[in-house]
C-alpha cells in the first residue's frame, strides 16, 4: 500500500474515533443531565406529597397533591430516558444502581399515592372546623337558652333550676372538651371510650333538662324548648365531628408519611446521588 493510501487509511479512521469519542461523550452528558434531572423531579414531588399533608385548606391540599403528581410523572420520564442511555453507553454498575432506585421509586409512589388520597380528604380538618364553627355555635346557644331561663321570673325553686342549668351546661363543655383530642388521636380503642364519656354527658344535660321541665312555669317554656334545640343541634354536629373524626385521614396520611415514606425517600435519594457520584467519574470509554 503505497503512502497516499495508508494515510487515507488513518485519516479515515482518526475520523471515525472521533465520531465515536464526540458521541460517547454526548451520551454520558446527558446521562449526567438525566440523573440531575431526575433527583430534581424526585426532591419536588416530595416536597410537593409533604405540603400536600400538611395543607390546612382543601384548596391548597389538592393542589400541593397535582403538583406531587405531576412531578413523579416527570421524574418516571427522566428514569424511563436514562435506563436505555445506560445500558448502550455499557455502563454496568449505573446501570445496576438506577435499576435499585427504579425498584425503590415503585414502592415509593405506591405509598405516595395512598398518602395523597388520604390528605386530600381533611376529614380531621374538617372535623376540628365543625368542632370550632357550628358546634361552638349550638353549645353557645344552649347556654344562652338556660341562662335566659334562670334569669326569667324565679320560681320557687330558682336555686335548683339555677344549679341543673349550670350542670346542662358543663356537661355539654365536657364534650366539647373531648372533641379535639378525638379529632387527634390515631386510636380506636382510645376513640371509643371518649365516645363513651360522651354519650354519658349528653345522657346528663338531657336528663337535667327533663328535670328543668317539671320546675318551670309555662312562660318559660319556649326557653327550655330551645335550650333543647340547641342541644339537639350541638348533638347533631357533634355526631358529624365523630364520623369525620373516625375516618383519620389526615392523621393517616401523616403517620404514613412519617414513618412509612421516610425510608423509601432516603433510600431513593442515596440510589441518586451515588448514581450522579459514579457518572461523574466517567469519561470516554468508562475512564
Amino acid at each position: 500500500m503505497n503512502r497516499i493510501a495508508v494515510g487515507a487509511v488513518l485519516v479515515a479512521l482518526a475520523s471515525a474515533c472521533g465520531g465515536d469519542v464526540n458521541a460517547a461523550l454526548e451520551q454520558l452528558s446527558e446521562a449526567r443531565r438525566l440523573s440531575a434531572e431526575l433527583l430534581i423531579q424526585f426532591t419536588k414531588a416530595d416536597d410537593a406529597a409533604n405540603r400536600a399533608v400538611m395543607a390546612d385548606t382543601d384548596e391548597a391540599s389538592v393542589a400541593y397533591a397535582e403538583e406531587a403528581v405531576k412531578s413523579k410523572q416527570e421524574a418516571q420520564k427522566e428514569l424511563d430516558a436514562l435506563g436505555p442511555l445506560l445500558q448502550g453507553l455499557r455502563y454496568s454498575d449505573e446501570n445496576h444502581l438506577l435499576q435499585e432506585f427504579s425498584t425503590q421509586f415503585a414502592k415509593y409512589r405506591d405509598l405516595d399515592d395512598r398518602i395523597l388520597a388520604l390528605a386530600v380528604q381533611n376529614t380531621n380538618l374538617k372535623a376540628a372546623r365543625l368542632s370550632f364553627g357550628p358546634a361552638q355555635e349550638a353549645a353557645d346557644a344552649f347556654r344562652d337558652a338556660l341562662d335566659s331561663l334562670v334569669a326569667a321570673d324565679p320560681p320557687k325553686d330558682a336555686w335548683k333550676v339555677k344549679a341543673l342549668a349550670t350542670t346542662a351546661v358543663l356537661t355539654v363543655r365536657e364534650i366539647q372538651v373531648l372533641q379535639a383530642p378525638h379529632i387527634a388521636n390515631a386510636d380506636d380503642a382510645v376513640m371509643t371510650r371518649m365516645e363513651t364519656r360522651m354519650n354519658a354527658s349528653e345522657a346528663t344535660a338531657r336528663r337535667t333538662l327533663t328535670t328543668l321541665g317539671t320546675l318551670v312555669g309555662v312562660a318559660s317554656r319556649p326557653r327550655l324548648a330551645a335550650a333543647t334545640e340547641a342541644l339537639d343541634q350541638f348533638m347533631r354536629v357533634n355526631g358529624q365531628i365523630i364520623a369525620l373524626s373516625r375516618q383519620n385521614t389526615n392523621v393517616r396520611s401523616l403517620i404514613l408519611a412519617l414513618n412509612d415514606k421516610r425510608p423509601l425517600v432516603t433510600a431513593c435519594e442515596a440510589r441518586l446521588r451515588e448514581l450522579q457520584q459514579a457518572l461523574a467519574k466517567r469519561g470516554y470509554r468508562g475512564r
